[in-house]
């Protein structure tokens, strides 16, 4: 069972707020086995963050561990690229262990699924945020008419949705915004979400590599064919779905394998999922610190991830030093990839790429 294989709870790290919150209970209860440390902050575990000697133990600390917080800031973030805003998440790490993660660098060695048990504050801070913006009177590239949050920044809402409520509890709240709707990334197939009651307000954006390379790369996630298939499952039940182009990585094969994995996305979408479809194309940003904490416990990955002759150092918004492909280069990889989905999928709209 895909459940078994992500999250075998053995310790649950709970702030002692958060077990006081029924969504806290519930999921202790969900692993009634599982020890319960108590922690004073989710942030800061000694025996999960910044302890160097977890790297070889990457995937096993993501199996075994789940730390239970309850979230303090409740800022809702403007965006504008995948949505016009963030949200507050209601969840940060993941089980799945993607080589490229950004969260694994504000989280130190380790990176477990951290589950807010404060829903009802993160849900009302969106509510009064969405009342406050009106109707959206302007079309732009998120949505021509309504405002779209980014609720799975930090995680993946198909995965957390495998440990508490608090995916379908937004989506639930999202049905009755008249003014906006709830988006997320993902990489896991989750069957269950077609039964929820989403009311057509819930964007799902499958991300997709070339099926080779998300094997080495996309640790621990659903296979890209399967997550192919859900597409058109996810359209059928009544969900917009995108696609997110993500991250695109520079091979020596990289066009060919593209080419393929798009005449595989137009062999298997059908006529209604093409009709609605769009896309996000975005291009690998790395970092040094994870790269050099993929070469203890992953060090294959880097052979395509680190390539600083291809790279270029460029301090990004939120003040970290990545390195992305060199600016002139990058411009041209992006029209060679944009030129090639217009040419095997001219009916995939792209939202923006960079």
């Amino acid at each position: 069972m895909e459940f078994n294989r992500l999250l075998q709870i053995r310790r649950i790290f709970a702030q002692p707020a958060a077990l006081e919150l029924s969504r806290g209970r519930e999921i202790v209860d969900r692993w009634p086995d599982a020890e319960v440390v108590l922690v004073d902050n989710h942030w800061n575990i000694p025996e999960l963050h910044g302890d160097e000697t977890n790297v070889p133990r990457w995937s096993r600390i993501k199996t075994e561990a789940l730390v239970l917080g309850v979230k303090k800031a409740l800022t809702v973030k403007p965006n504008g690229r995948s949505a016009d805003f963030i949200a507050p998440s209601t969840a940060n790490g993941c089980a799945m262990a993607c080589a490229y993660c950004y969260v694994p660098r504000h989280k130190g060695y380790s990176n477990p699924v951290t589950v807010f048990a404060n829903i009802d504050q993160i849900a009302g801070s969106l509510e009064r945020h969405a009342a406050r913006q009106g109707i959206k009177l302007e079309p732009n590239q998120c949505d021509p008419d309504l405002w779209v949050y980014d609720i799975g920044e930090n995680s993946d809402c198909s995965v957390d949705a495998l440990i508490s409520d608090n995916v379908e509890d937004l989506v639930g709240l999202f049905r009755g915004l008249p003014n906006a709707k709830l988006s997320f990334a993902t990489k896991y197939v989750n069957p269950a979400m077609l039964g929820w009651d989403h009311g057509g307000s819930t964007r799902v954006r499958f991300s997709l590599m070339p099926a080779a390379l998300a094997k080495s790369i996309d640790v621990r996630t659903s296979p890209v064919p399967e997550r192919l298939t859900a597409i058109n499952d996810f359209v059928e039940a009544g969900y917009e779905v995108h696609v997110n182009f993500s991250p695109v990585i520079i091979t020596d094969t990289w066009l060919i394998d593209w080419e393929e994995l798009l005449r595989q996305l137009d062999e298997v979408l059908t006529p209604a999922a093409k009709a609605q479809l769009a896309a996000e194309v975005i291009f690998l940003t790395h970092n040094e610190g994870l790269h050099e904490v993929n070469l203890g416990w992953h060090p294959q990955a880097e052979q395509v991830l680190w390539r600083p002759d291809l790279q270029e150092s460029k301090v990004s918004s939120n003040g970290f030093s990545n390195v992305r492909y060199r600016s002139g280069t990058k411009a041209r990889y992006v029209r060679q990839l944009t030129d090639l989905i217009a040419k095997i999928a001219p009916y995939c709209r792209i939202r923006y790429a960079f």
